[in-house]
């Protein structure tokens, strides 16, 4: 039976920094868990929520004089797309072209600089919502595909914080992350490699494999770790150069959004190229 002391330190703890660090962590991936179990709607309005999110927080970042109109055009063609994709509906289709419509109206009687800004962000933040949405759809290989996105992304974040904690050595590019080191780098980079490796293992086990051998998949998830690291490494320069600390600060002791899904996004962009053109998970091609 714990005592008062210990029941006092319990509670001191889930107070401090770490402590609320862990809880949004934990909230955080049992809701993408959760949702990628059940995909469909439940799926698609969670990932329409961190988009829009995103675009929020970039918006504000980046200074756009017409801020609100901004988020709300970028919010709306957002759903408009969701709805599309979930429904038969043709007019959803035609809402979805009107309200991006919208968007670029807003855009029009921006300035030079906020319309370059802001449809960069309207970029990023179309990037988190539709590829989970698209890659969840398919019925085989949707849910194994995200377990790999999140596999990768969250190996490399979690192994390049330790390893560079308890290696330290040479900083990665201390101009723009002066915590980053090579040694985390290539922690991150032998994590991911290896939960490609693991998953891979697993899903040929259970009869789910994608079309890839293992090798292709390990080499496959180093690929997409650098380029996770990449997309972190991008928005603390973004950061640096609008002279912020955080993205935001709507997730309790993690800051914003984006600063959460800024490897995400970068593997999500891969993988939407990948749609687009090789489509090593057989999903969308065709």
């Amino acid at each position: 039976m714990n005592g008062p002391g210990e029941s006092g330190k319990a509670r001191g703890f889930l107070r401090s920094e770490t402590g609320i660090r862990l809880i949004s962590a934990v909230v955080m991936i049992a809701l993408a868990l959760g949702t990628t179990w059940f995909g469909g709607v439940v799926f698609a309005l969670l990932w329409l929520a961190a988009g829009s999110a995103v675009l929020f927080e970039w918006i504000a970042m980046v200074w756009i004089v017409r801020r609100i109109p901004s988020v709300v055009a970028g919010a709306l063609a957002y759903t408009a797309f969701v709805l599309a994709h979930l429904t038969d509906w043709p007019g959803i289709v035609l809402a979805a072209i009107a309200l991006t419509g919208g968007a670029l109206v807003v855009m029009i009687s921006m300035t030079w600089r906020d319309r370059i800004w802001a449809g960069a962000g309207y970029a990023v933040g179309f990037v988190v919502v539709a590829v989970p949405i698209i890659v969840r759809s398919d019925p085989a290989l949707g849910a194994l595909a995200i377990i790999w996105i999140f596999a990768v992304v969250w190996g490399t974040d979690i192994a390049a914080y330790f390893t560079g904690r308890a290696l330290g050595g040479p900083k990665l590019w201390p101009r723009l992350s002066p915590k980053k080191t090579w040694a985390g780098f290539f922690g991150g980079l032998a994590c991911a490699m290896l939960a490609g490796f693991l998953l891979g293992l697993a899903a040929r086990i259970a009869g789910q494999a994608p079309p890839l051998d293992l090798w292709a998949l390990t080499l496959l998830s180093g690929l997409a770790s650098v380029i996770g690291q990449g997309g972190d490494l991008a928005e603390s320069a973004l950061k640096r150069h609008f002279d912020v600390k955080d993205s935001g600060s709507l997730i309790p002791g993690h800051g914003g959004v984006m600063d959460r899904l800024d490897a995400f996004f970068a593997v999500c962009l891969l993988v939407g190229l990948m749609l687009l053109g090789l489509s090593p998970f057989g999903i969308g091609a065709g």
